[in-house]
């Protein structure tokens, strides 16, 4: 009996010894566990110097000096296990802090330093095809002169959108709201062409996204596709709050079947260089195809480069009896709506009130 308590008591060591082993190494994979996480995400990049000739393990220091690791004891270990490390590549790399670290060993192994990733370009919603011309020659080092004139001549470009344009002559500039707002990311060496062309591939590609009956629904209005790309850069250029999208588009609609002027002053600052910070009179009697003061209908082409949200507005505007609309002057950039132009002037006049 006694020997049989001493195997019990010796049995029971063993096992609470591979308890606490198997507890200790549970914490000790999740305490490594916990160090291979990403760091906490920030939209601010890091730039990384990979000076060559250095190893894997002072990688992994400068890597956790520049916040974009937690460990670089644990970063080295997971090297070894995933056998890598060994053709990391020197040079100058922008990392954002949150990537895991599988992404990190494959950025360094692609060698996708700074100049491999290219340079980053925003087209914001509502930029000219002049204002584009002018942020890539600032960011590229181009003369805008360039762009413009490839925006305007060449005639090599591929995507669907290009073959919508009309050939007329009123146009300002070509492919004005063609060249779809996003950021884009390019090599140094990237031709303007190239450019161009994928800025209309994304609209291609955002156009590939609405619901199928675009198309039918555009032609049961009697309205082409560079018509409707016309409202849709109106809208942009008008509207700020995200609502209003589709009731500006139903006044333009209703002002279009009725041959009312638009009277959009959106469309006479598209007249000039450079938008004037306030309207005066006798700039709403220059002549021209796009002053939507003097002419009733739409102007040649867009104004500007609509996104997707007022495309999809200028495809289904509101159903609304909405004639007129004016600007709240409360700082909140939303519209009064009215459906006669009595009630239109009462809402100007109360816009007056607001006036900060």
């Amino acid at each position: 009996m006694v020997a049989g308590k001493r195997i019990s008591i010796v049995t029971r060591i063993v096992v609470t010894v591979l308890i606490l082993g198997a507890a200790g190494l549970t914490g000790i994979g999740l305490y490594v566990w916990q160090l291979l996480q990403p760091m906490p995400a920030s939209e601010q990049a890091v730039r990384v110097q990979i000076v060559p000739g250095i190893g894997s393990a002072q990688i992994a220091q400068t890597l956790e000096r520049q916040g974009l690791i937690r460990d670089a004891g644990v970063f080295s270990y997971y090297l070894k296990v995933k056998q890598q490390g060994g053709k990391f590549q020197a040079g100058e790399y922008e990392l954002a802090p949150g990537i895991t670290n599988d992404a990190i060993i494959d950025t360094l192994n692609k060698g996708l330093t700074v100049k491999e990733q290219g340079i980053k370009l925003t087209v914001p919603e509502g930029f000219t095809v002049r204002q584009i011309a002018d942020k890539v020659g600032q960011q590229f080092g181009l003369d805008p002169a360039s762009f413009m004139q490839a925006a305007q001549q060449f005639s090599g470009f591929t995507a669907k959108a290009f073959g919508q344009i009309p050939a007329d002559p009123q146009l300002r500039s070509r492919l004005e709201g063609y060249l779809f707002p996003e950021t884009y990311e390019w090599k140094k060496d990237i031709k303007v062409e190239e450019m161009i062309d994928m800025m209309m591939l994304e609209l291609d590609k955002k156009l590939a996204s609405l619901p199928d009956n675009w198309q039918q629904t555009l032609a049961a209005r009697g309205q082409s596709f560079h018509q409707m790309m016309t409202v849709a850069s109106l809208i942009e250029r008008e509207v700020v709050v995200e609502d209003e999208r589709a009731l500006v588009s139903g006044v333009i609609q209703n002002r279009l079947n009725k041959k009312m002027p638009l009277q959009i002053d959106a469309t006479v600052q598209y007249m000039f260089d450079k938008p004037k910070e306030r309207l005066l009179e006798k700039d709403l009697q220059v002549e021209s195809p796009y002053n939507s003061y003097l002419h009733a209908g739409l102007p040649p082409g867009p104004i500007a480069s609509p996104s997707l949200a007022s495309i999809k507005a200028a495809i289904y505007p509101a159903d609304t009896k909405y004639m007129f609309y004016v600007t709240k002057k409360d700082g909140s950039k939303a519209h009064l709506f009215a459906e006669t132009y009595e009630q239109h002037q009462h809402n100007i006049a109360e816009s007056k009130k607001n006036s900060p």
